[in-house]
């Protein structure tokens, strides 16, 4: 059933950003937050930036910006600053997902923003943050990536260095690391009356999302005699983090007849259940292994054995193997023919593009007994404003004309 009241219905944010950084409100909007996106004259340009371009529209702003309402203000104007004013007055939250201090530079910062709504929280979110010799230089959201040690530098047959495929980190993280600091100061604001501002940089997020490996290095700077390997690799160190997956064998990627599995039995009775089903038990028998963590690591002649083993059967049928002996193995998808998985067909819903612009995913969280409303598609800059002035701020017919003919509105992109 629809949700009568979505689980952030009430939470009212104003949103401040240009590009990627305004994903971190995207979750809130999907989750039922008023979320008032206050833009410049001419709009936020992320609906001309990357590809790909869906009817004039990136799909970049489709995704991010869906569900919010779009409000066009001159903030150089002492009208436009009194509208921001007034939005804030009666908001949770203020996200400043540009370079730090931008409002401040126009009297619009914590401080005094604080003075007519003292429970506000106010989030800045940037590329390098608001410190370090990093913070006033421009960037895009790849950088995070790079800086964070997340993407390394690729070369193509004729020697020339280029940016691989990969997952966009730091833009991605943000969300989540931001999100959840804003709503626990929300939680403490609406218990305390006291707001807080709050500041992280994209490339933070970044770093953060790839502790185990940035941490593995830091432990591996430790003398061998305190920071070991596995119990099962006799101690050993393996190389730092995931680069040790190369080496595995009973926990590795593996062609099948169709494509790719991944085969995780790095469990003694895992691998037993593997063997004993594939009337195998020799193999068991000679390389039964530890209890846990044991990855037959560097077990060419072993590897051998299973690479042929898995070509004999499809990915399905291997998946089918798995679930009826207890043996962990995986799909291998792609960004491309993920959607054609019966698992994420089963489990993501996604939201049409006769209805949103481009075709998205939807919230991924299933709230049990409920359905979350559909976000709004993303809007054209100023497409709210007067809905926005009148509805939220109350403002009359003669105000909202007023405002129109000062130029505090500007004229939507």
């Amino acid at each position: 059933m629809k949700a009568d009241r979505p689980p952030l219905a009430g939470l009212r944010v104003i949103e401040s950003s240009l590009l990627g950084p305004a994903a971190i409100t995207t979750s809130f909007a999907d989750l039922g937050a008023d979320v008032i996106k206050v833009e410049s004259p001419a709009g936020d340009y992320i609906r001309e930036m990357t590809w790909p371009i869906v009817e004039g529209v990136s799909l970049m702003h489709y995704h991010l910006n869906r569900g919010k309402k779009s409000i066009t203000l001159d903030l150089k104007s002492a009208e436009g600053k009194q509208v921001y004013l007034d939005l804030v007055k009666d908001a949770d939250v203020v996200i400043e997902a540009m370079r730090p201090g931008a409002l401040a530079r126009l009297g619009l910062g914590f401080d005094d923003l604080r003075k007519i709504n003292p429970k506000i929280v106010f989030c800045t979110v940037s590329g390098y943050g608001a410190t370090g010799p990093y913070k006033d230089m421009p960037s895009h959201g790849i950088a995070y990536d790079t800086w964070s040690g997340a993407v390394t530098p690729a070369y193509d047959d004729e020697g020339y260095c280029y940016i691989p495929e990969h997952v966009s980190v730091g833009i991605n993280a943000t969300p989540f690391v931001g999100g959840m600091a804003v709503l626990a100061s929300v939680i403490r604001a609406r218990e305390t009356g006291q707001g807080s501002a709050m500041e992280l940089g994209q490339s933070d997020a970044a770093a953060f999302f790839d502790w185990y490996r940035i941490e593995s290095h830091i432990a591996y700077s430790r003398p061998e005699d305190v920071v070991t390997g596995n119990k099962s690799d006799d101690y050993r160190r393996r190389p730092v983090a995931t680069a040790g997956m190369k080496e595995g064998v009973r926990y590795q990627m593996y062609e099948s007849a169709d494509g790719h599995v991944l085969f995780m039995a790095s469990e003694q009775a895992f691998w037993k259940n593997f063997c004993d089903a594939l009337d195998r038990m020799e193999l068991f028998e000679r390389w039964p292994g530890s209890k846990y963590a044991d990855h037959a690591s560097g077990n060419r002649e072993l590897q051998a054995e299973l690479r042929e083993i898995f070509k004999t059967r499809t990915s399905r049928e291997w998946l089918k193997f798995s679930a009826e002996v207890n043996t962990p193995i995986a799909p291998v998808n792609t960004p491309k023919n993920i959607v054609e998985d019966p698992q994420f067909k089963d489990r993501f819903k996604v939201l049409p593009h006769e209805e949103h612009g481009s075709d998205m995913l939807a919230f991924p969280v299933n709230f049990a007994g409920e359905e979350l409303p559909t976000p709004a598609k993303a809007p054209t800059a100023g497409q709210h404003s007067e809905e926005v002035l009148r509805d939220v701020l109350g403002y009359g017919d003669d105000r909202i004309e007023a405002l129109r003919k000062s130029g505090a509105l500007g004229e939507p992109a």
